[in-house]
């Protein structure tokens, strides 16, 4: 067989990197992606690094019960892209996504199917996988998504140690497959602004009311004893109710939120979030996240969880954390 080169692309990584160099926040809704045009851009760069023709792109992905979307298929009928997908867990995050990227490395290195593993990820699960890759005489070469600063973006620095390289993909092909949303931006001048509509005739004069009779005593006192005394207000708890964004359980107070120290990180965190959201939805959209309150969709959620963790330099966010971002979440959308 002639030499030749793989791609085992990790789809949320890509697609979630992409979106923080566009949008400042990994939600993937807040991109529109052109994938003919980023798979051609990362087998343009693979095959200018390694100097051999790729052989097949794989491209992992989660699907709804393993279940290919529309765009999944459609994405699987592109030349020379293999779609190998995983699963939603209960709590929305991806199953089994990594372990079949791992697999494929070993079993595909073991088979000498190409020459040079390109590794589109930066999952630390995947680096005990590189390393059994690696034993059986492959190059595996990490291909990090480039962030604002043209670095690559959220590669585990235990991934970087057991590749044998790390390069980062060209931040001009990901800015030509990769475009910002935003439903509300300003019209282009070049189209005909909308027809101002015809002005409603000003309205005369109103009539002038009848003066109200003159109030007797009487009226005063039945006046008063028919109007209700308002009753107090029940006091507000002092925590915070925090939701579940998979089940829609009932909340519970976490006790000390008020005081909770990663409240400086968590804040503008989703603060980018619901703006990237608010930019790309449209009334559809959001009339699904109200209805579907207190649970958050698994996208936003998703978005949330890679993001802090990103901010706050936490491999596994606790259980105190995670309910902060989606208490936070609900606290700033009632604000807008």
């Amino acid at each position: 067989m002639r030499s030749t080169c793989c791609l085992y692309v990790d789809t949320g990584y890509l697609l979630a990197s992409a979106a923080t160099r566009t949008t400042g926040t990994s939600l993937r809704s807040g991109i529109n992606v052109e994938y003919g045009k980023l798979v051609k851009a990362l087998i343009t760069t693979a095959e200018a690094l390694s100097g051999l023709p790729v052989l097949r792109v794989y491209w992992y992905d989660s699907a709804t019960n393993g279940v290919p979307s529309h765009l999944q298929e459609r994405i699987g009928e592109l030349a020379k892209v293999k779609l190998r997908l995983g699963r939603f867990g209960f709590n929305g995050e991806q199953k089994g996504v990594d372990l079949r990227i791992g697999l494929d490395l070993v079993t595909h290195a073991r088979n000498n199917a190409s020459d040079v593993f390109f590794l589109v990820s930066g999952d630390d699960d995947l680096t005990e996988a590189v390393e059994e890759a690696q034993v059986h005489g492959v190059q595996v070469v990490v291909l990090g998504v480039p962030n604002a600063e043209d670095r690559p973006h959220g590669v585990n620095k235990h991934l970087i140690r057991a590749a044998d390289d790390l390069h980062t993909i060209d931040a001009a092909l990901i800015d030509g497959a990769v475009i910002k949303i935003d439903r509300h931006a300003a019209p282009d001048a070049s189209c005909p602004a909308a027809e101002s509509p015809t002005p409603a005739p000003k309205p005369g004069p109103a009539p002038a009311a009848p003066k109200p009779t003159a109030r007797t005593p009487l009226d005063v006192a039945n006046h008063r004893s028919a109007t209700p005394v308002p009753t107090p207000a029940p006091p507000r708890p002092s925590g915070v109710l925090a939701y579940s964004s998979s089940t829609g359980s009932s909340g519970h107070v976490m006790p000390g939120y008020d005081l909770d120290a990663h409240d400086s990180t968590i804040e503008p965190v989703v603060d980018r979030v619901l703006s990237s959201f608010l930019e790309s939805a449209g009334p559809a959209e959001r009339h699904e996240v109200v209805a579907a309150r207190p649970s958050i969709p698994r996208d936003i959620d998703r978005a949330l969880l890679i993001d802090a963790s990103e901010a706050l330099d936490m491999d596994d966010l606790d259980e105190g954390v995670r309910h902060r971002l989606r208490a936070k979440f609900w606290e700033l959308y009632d604000a807008r």
